[in-house]
């Protein structure tokens, strides 16, 4: 099988539906997704299945939605299928609130970093937070822009604070405040202390 096809050497590339410059906001957006596939994947090489058997489960789930949102960003096709749906956001919502219920309770910014699994994911997470804007951008250009890829996008963040933040309790690391932070997150408990 060869890989190259030489059809880019001129600075354009195909999309499904069409040929755009490489340096597009459509072709940076999708190109920006698969750069967080890749800490997604970078963080699950540095995590054990026995402690975080459902962990990965979830990031393998995650690694397959970030390939249909890519797909559905390069589709500019008049009938595009989306493949990213609303049950992907649905589920990460219900993860997220698994996640905080579990990790200590938290009122401060902190910083990223911990163990090596739970660095990657914060890398993740300010990738993700760079493809939504990019998004965003994408979005006032194309009135057809799916909402659910902003809202996947927003959620999946999200999602990664959260669960870096697990992946810090559960190895027995705890998260560094931000030493200057102001109490920014609401008063709550979890709910196991409620």
């Amino acid at each position: 099988m060869r890989i190259y096809t030489r059809t880019g050497d001129k600075g354009q590339t195909s999309l499904i539906g069409g040929r755009v410059d490489k340096d597009d906001t459509r072709v940076e957006a999708y190109g920006t997704v698969d750069e967080v596939n890749c800490y997604v994947g970078q963080a699950m090489a540095e995590l054990d299945r026995k402690l975080f058997g459902d962990v990965l489960d979830d990031l393998e789930k995650i690694q397959h939605e970030l390939f249909d949102c890519g797909g559905d960003l390069a589709n500019i096709s008049k009938n595009r299928q989306l493949k990213l749906t609303d049950e992907a956001v649905t589920y990460l919502e219900k993860r997220i609130d698994e996640f905080i219920a579990e990790a200590p309770a938290l009122e401060r910014f902190i910083l990223p970093g911990g163990t090596k699994a739970s660095a990657s994911i914060h890398i993740a997470r300010t990738v993700t937070r760079r493809t939504e804007r990019l998004v965003v951008k994408l979005a006032k250009a194309d009135e057809n822009m799916p909402p659910i890829t902003l809202q996947y996008l927003n959620r999946l963040s999200d999602y990664f604070f959260a669960l870096a933040r697990v992946v810090n309790f559960r190895s027995g690391v705890h998260d560094v405040e931000y030493i200057r932070s102001a109490k920014v997150f609401r008063e709550g408990k979890r709910k196991e202390d409620k």
